[in-house]
This record gives C-alpha cells, structure tokens and sequence, in this order.
C-alpha cells in the first residue's frame, strides 16, 4: 500500500516514503500524508529534526505515480487539484521550524529531486542518480521549485538540468551543492544518524531563528517578515537555552537545551 511510515528514535522523527512497487512514486495521497507527518512532527516539541527517506535501498523518490495521472490528472481541475497535494508537500519541509534532511539513496527523480531540494540539508549514497525529466514529459515547473533550485545551485546549472532533463550522479550532485555529503551505500545509515544526531543536541530556538532567516533570504522582499526574524532572534537571547549554552561553554561541556 502506497503510504508514508512514521518512526521515531528519541528526537528524531523520520518519515518513510513507501511506495516499493513503483520504486517511491508519489501518490496524491502520499503527498497528503508527507505534509501531515511533517506537521505533526513540527508541532511535538520532543522532536528537535525531521529525516525523510525512502523505502528500502533502491529510491528515495522516483517522481510521480503516473499510473494515478489519467484519473487525477486527466483535465485542468483534476490538475488543479493534484497539485494543491503536491505544493503542499513540497511547502511543508520549508515552512516547518525544525531542520528536514533529506537521507537519499538511489533513484531521486522529478518530484523526488524536487522534494530533495525543499529540505534543509541532502545526504545521499554514492550509487545515487538525480534526473529532473520534466522537459521530456512535457510537464510544466512551478516558479516556486525553480526559485529553491537556482537559489540552491545557481541559474546556469539550474537551467542545464530542466533543459536537458539528463541524469547525474552523486559526485556532481556535490560538486554543484545539491548535496551536502556523500558516503558509500553501506555508510550511509551510519552518517545520517550522526549527522541528526549531532543537530539534535543543538539549541532549538537558533536552528528556527537560522531557517526562518534563510527562508527570509530566499523569498521575494514583498513576502518576508522582517519584524518576526527580528522577534525569532530576540528571542534566543532571552532564553534559558542561551543561558545554558553560555554556562556550558565555561564548563567545558555538552549543553543541554530544552527549546525555550
């Protein structure tokens, strides 16, 4: 059954794309679910980072689930609707507070490189092979995806990977930083879990303060809220999290944040 997974290990929530008949090919309803998961993960206060991944070893994401496209994508509100399902999951990585990281192995194609790419920090296997295949399917792009992968790896490699819709391997991918960190498939578990890991012990109310002023560097000046990156910032320094960090950096030891 086409679902996302849900696992937790004590501050980490991660989400499993679960679709292995079709290699993780996205349902409109698992794009409902993926929005929801992360959501709910957003709003328990135990979780301090959100990890996406696929299903088993051969995808991340392999793009859409074309077998749903004649009934769900069969006219302009059929679209229309689809659509809503899926910008609402790739919105949800950008707009929940806590850091998304993107665990990616294998197939990472059209929508599985778009949703890659609204998460905050990529990790993936060396056998990892990206496509964004839009222009051979005649499919239209959103502004809103385009902005994150120009502002991401810039306008002229944006422009050669819609253009040519070619495949590329993990070493470009980091080459052009669209990845962060690469590891041989049978290491990649191990440097996920360390990475979130090492986030996780880190003062919640900065890593909001720090997203949300990225986000605010991204976003067209009519949408940015300068007032509130200001009260985000304003804040970390008047929580008992900066008093920790400030004691425990004396001490000469690890602090111990709670998110307020």
């Amino acid at each position: 059954m086409p679902e996302i997974l849900k696992h937790r290990s004590g501050a980490i929530a991660t989400l499993i794309i679960s679709n292995p008949a079709r290699m993780n090919a996205m349902s409109r309803d698992m794009w409902l679910q993926l929005a929801e998961g992360i959501r709910e993960a957003d709003a328990d206060p135990s979780v301090r980072v959100v990890v996406l991944r696929g299903e088993g070893e051969k995808s991340f994401v392999s793009g859409a689930d074309i077998s749903q496209f004649e009934k769900m994508r069969s006219n302009a509100d059929a679209q229309a609707e689809y659509e809503r399902a899926v910008n609402g999951g790739y919105k949800a990585p950008t707009e929940c507070s806590k850091p998304v990281i993107a665990a990616i192995r294998g197939i990472c194609i059209g929508g599985g490189l778009g949703l890659a790419a609204a998460c905050d920090v990529r990790i993936c296997s060396e056998d990892t092979i990206f496509r964004m295949p839009a222009g051979r399917m005649g499919l239209g792009y959103g502004p809103a995806g385009v902005r994150r992968f120009v502002a991401m790896i810039g306008a002229a490699n944006t422009a050669d990977l819609f253009m040519s819709a070619r495949k590329f391997g993990a070493a470009e991918a980091l080459r052009i930083g669209f990845v962060s960190q690469v590891h041989a498939p049978d290491k990649l578990d191990a440097a996920v879990a360390d990475y979130v890991q090492m986030v996780s012990e880190n003062a919640p109310l900065t890593l909001a303060a720090a997203k949300f002023g990225i986000r605010e560097a991204l976003a067209d000046p009519a949408d940015r809220d300068p007032e509130r990156a200001l009260k985000m910032v304003q804040a970390c320094f008047d929580s008992e999290d900066y008093r920790e960090g400030r004691t425990a950096f004396m001490e000469k030891r690890v602090p111990q944040f709670k998110g307020r």
